[in-house]
């Protein structure tokens, strides 16, 4: 399980979040407990919450999946749907996290 912290202006909006994921996802999206629940390509399961003001991402992968264009698709709409959620780019996010590491 991941948490991303978000940008200044992106609220911790369930309705929000649920847009992104439609949007970056084209696949059905179910709401357990506050979860939501998805999968595409060789993400097997994505779970999406919101925990505290941050966005808590959990991602099950089905490793047994070779073909290289699906696994670069998934890997795009996956960090695409981060920083439409989060505001923050890959490289920002990364060094928040060793920031976070730092503490």
């Amino acid at each position: 399980m991941q948490e991303y912290k978000l940008k200044r202006g992106f609220k911790p909006d369930t309705d929000r979040i649920h847009e992104c994921l439609k949007e970056a996802f084209p696949s059905e999206i179910k709401e357990e407990d506050g979860k939501f629940i998805t999968s595409y390509g060789v993400l097997s399961k994505v779970t999406v919450w919101i925990e505290g003001k941050k966005l808590a991402v959990d991602t099950e992968s089905d490793t047994s999946m070779t073909d290289d264009e699906l696994i670069l698709d998934s890997n795009k709409r996956f960090r695409d749907f981060l920083y439409a959620a989060t505001g923050y780019t890959a490289k920002e996010r990364l060094k928040q996290a060793k920031k976070e590491v730092s503490k």
